[in-house]
């Protein structure tokens, strides 16, 4: 089977059924090399080697840039998720009283740092998803006057059930709210534009489907946001001349990269621009479309076996997720059993995580589909 991304770039195909972009991406073999010959150069001639990369950001972030539908200055290279959304929140201007909506099903990245503007005096509110999806028409209902922000994941990281960005940018903006991003578990696999979105942040970091390394992600803050956040860990390299050393009281730039603060991950801004590189070369809207052939082919073959599929599946809210279980069986005993089989996947108490990416094979999910029950049987004797 022909993949839109080529199976020689990924050396985990020899050794597994690698299932599991949802929890850690794999590095393409042409990252692998770039990052190798950064590594080289570094050991090699220390700031000689790597302060070339350096003088490239600005490309690099013209590349990310263009990848999600923006311009580069927008664009800022963080540690990852967390660090993004805490940006936002550190510098959002709330005050007592003021609002901020996010579902209660958030994945702890896109959580943690929205609740803790509570010591602040900020009404953080989760909003109930166990029976109703926040969809534009629920988050009407749900904003009110004093919302200010309203964060959410692109693609849930449970379920996979992938959000209406732009009708919730068009809910929150009516309501004078910013629409806040975090696109983790969809960038990689579907591209944006968010421009065309009106989504007013988005980040993620590049260890999942972007495909890069640990410790690099992106922000995009659009000028609605940015006009009006505050920076509130600036540092050396937020300057508008950070080579102007001793200008201790010069303005910070103006481009988003001011909120970088500090030396940048090199080698991981390297990972993501390459993987991007590779996205581009093979086409991303074939990436995306083979995901959901292979998602719902998944789907397809899970109904045969009598598998409960929890992820919600149609139009639009499909995505490179699908959570199963197997009635009767435990789940974290069963995906114990597929690994051994070799097949990688995540699995908890709720259920089995499958998440294939665009190299991934109408076989293998097969592969999968007749593993499951065999490797319930044998984790039920466990």
């Amino acid at each position: 089977m022909s993949t839109p991304l080529p199976r020689s770039e990924f050396a985990v195909t020899r050794r597994y059924v690698y299932l599991n972009h949802a929890s850690a991406g794999v590095l393409p073999l042409s990252s692998v090399e770039a990052i190798e010959g950064f590594a080289r150069e570094h050991a090699e001639a220390g700031v000689r080697g790597t302060f070339p990369y350096d003088q490239r950001l600005a490309e690099y972030r013209d590349a990310i840039g263009r990848y999600i539908g923006a311009d580069g200055s927008s664009i800022a290279l963080l540690p990852n998720t967390s660090v993004a959304a805490s940006t936002i929140a550190a510098g959002l201007d709330v005050a007592p009283g003021d609002e901020v909506l996010l579902c209660d099903n958030e994945f702890p990245a896109n959580a943690i740092p929205w609740v803790a503007l509570r010591r602040r005096g900020v009404n953080v509110r989760l909003i109930e998803t166990a029976h109703e999806r926040l969809t534009p028409e629920r988050l009407r209902k749900e904003i009110s006057a004093r919302t200010r922000l309203v964060a959410v994941s692109w693609v849930s990281y449970a379920d996979g059930y992938r959000h209406d960005l732009q009708g919730l940018a068009h809910a929150a903006h009516d309501a004078n709210a910013l629409l806040a991003v975090d696109a983790m578990q969809g960038l990689g696999a579907f591209t944006v534009d968010v421009q065309a979105l009106d989504v007013d942040a988005l980040y993620a970091g590049a260890a999942k489907w972007l495909l890069g390394l640990h410790g690099i992600g992106l922000l995009y803050l659009g000028e609605r946001l940015a006009e009006r956040l505050e920076l509130a860990m600036p540092g050396w390299r937020s300057m508008r001349d950070m080579w102007d050393f001793h200008n201790y009281l010069q303005p910070f730039s103006p481009d988003a990269m001011r909120f970088e603060c500090g030396t940048p991950n090199l080698a991981g801004t390297l990972s993501l621009v390459k993987a991007i590189e590779l996205f581009n070369r093979c086409g991303t809207a074939a990436i995306a479309e083979h995901v959901l052939d292979l998602t719902d082919h998944l789907c397809d073959g899970l109904d045969r076996i009598g598998a409960q599929i929890s992820t919600p599946r149609g139009d639009g809210s499909s995505s490179g997720i699908v959570t199963f279980s197997l009635p009767g069986y435990d789940s974290i005993e069963l995906g114990k059993a597929l690994e051994q089989e070799g097949i990688l996947t995540t699995y908890r108490t709720g259920g089995i995580r499958v998440s294939p990416h665009g190299y991934n094979t109408a076989e293998e999910i097969d592969a999968l589909v007749a593993a499951a029950p065999k490797a319930a049987r044998i984790s039920a004797k466990v």
